[in-house]
């Protein structure tokens, strides 16, 4: 059994995109993958030469195969010997699949993956708190040719360097802070439930959990919505948020997501839901489920763990959970986003068709019923 992926060579950590650009000589020998906001605010003055490829021109939504096979031909016109990408986890996935590509398609790569050796360097520095698409070989795409959302998943997509600046997310909306963050919580959990989860791999999803709820309360006790005093303590705690970020990562990617991605990712696809946001639709839903079928092992301890940084009763967990995630980031049915009741049978469909490689990693199986079930509930 395996018992823990091991992601890139190391991990650095800057307080400033100043000392990074300083300690990894950006050149020309370089491709930055960035977006024009990124670029304009923190990246201008230290590329040093440096190529610039700048993703948000081909669309500002989840990376789609369409959007990917753009920006590998556009990459094919810059000569350069690494790709350090700096952005969310759409921008750092993007560039996994364009440094392994080397000018051929996307459908090619996921065809023939094990075919292909990167041949330039990698570097992924996060601007989100949440994907952790910078420690895992994984990248998440919208197949828009084939009308599904899919993950891509192989050892020539780790990078070489992951690289935390806590300075690149001072000035994240709120709305994206939570989706990110809360994406980071899913993976935590996820992970941990996993049949594939080991002694490791829980050892990184629990303290990831235990950073994220930890750093929620603490930023709901600051202050209001809105205020100055709870921005400033957001702030103050992202250096925790993004290792937290990276521990849900690391976990992941050995223990792998399951149902709560699989089913968002059909929210997502159809509705452009930001995919946290999409995953807290479906969190504690699924959980519930589980809890239906099986309420003893892991998701017991798991329980008992939020149970406690919740200061709550093992029974009220979920619903103290959704109390203070909503302090931050209200919680919809599925019917606010757009979804119909038509809807719920392609959304169960696909599911089962087309996500087998997530199901998979379900605490307890679930069938087609059980996955209809839990959308209706949340509809």
């Amino acid at each position: 059994m395996k018992m823990l992926t091991v992601g890139p060579k190391d991990i650095y950590q800057f307080a400033t995109v100043k000392e990074f650009a300083e300690a990894f000589e950006l050149g020309p020998d370089d491709l930055v993958v960035s977006i024009g906001m990124i670029h304009d605010q923190f990246l201008k003055p230290y590329l040093n030469g440096a190529n610039v490829l700048l993703v948000n021109k081909y669309g500002n939504q989840e990376p789609t195969d369409v959007m990917i096979d753009a920006i590998i031909q556009d990459a094919g016109q810059f000569e350069y010997n690494r790709i350090v990408a700096i952005g969310g986890g759409a921008v750092m996935d993007m560039s996994k699949i364009v440094a392994v590509a080397g000018g051929a398609s996307i459908d090619d790569v996921i065809d023939h993956l094990p075919d292909f050796k990167r041949k330039v360097g990698l570097v992924l520095v996060p601007t989100t708190c949440g994907t952790g698409s910078e420690v895992t070989e994984i990248a998440a795409i919208n197949r828009t040719r084939l009308g599904c959302k899919a993950g891509i998943a192989g050892p020539e997509m780790f990078a070489d360097h992951a690289v935390l600046i806590p300075e690149l997310l001072y000035g994240l909306p709120d709305h994206v802070f939570m989706t990110s963050s809360l994406d980071a919580l899913v993976h935590s959990v996820e992970s941990t439930l996993s049949p594939n989860s080991t002694p490791y791999t829980r050892l990184f999803g629990y303290e990831a959990m235990k950073m994220i709820v930890n750093g929620y309360k603490a930023i709901v006790a600051a202050g209001p919505i809105g205020s100055s005093e709870r921005r400033a303590k957001r702030n103050e705690l992202m250096n925790d948020f993004l290792i937290a970020s990276d521990y849900a990562g690391i976990s992941f990617d050995t223990g792998g997501c399951a149902a709560v991605h699989a089913l968002s990712y059909q929210l997502g696809g159809k509705y452009h839901v930001p995919h946290g946001e999409s995953n807290y639709a479906m969190f504690t839903g699924v959980l519930r489920n589980y809890m239906e079928i099986k309420s003893d092992g892991e998701i017991a301890k798991l329980n008992a763990v939020l149970a406690d940084l919740l200061d709550c009763d093992v029974a009220n967990v979920y619903d103290e959970l959704e109390a203070l995630i909503n302090q931050l980031l209200p919680k919809k049915a599925l019917h606010e986003y757009g979804v119909t009741r038509e809807d719920l049978p392609e959304f169960t469909e696909r599911v089962m068709t087309t996500q087998a490689r997530l199901m998979r990693n379900n605490f307890v199986p679930l069938d087609a019923a059980r996955v209809r079930k839990i959308f209706e509930e949340l509809y």
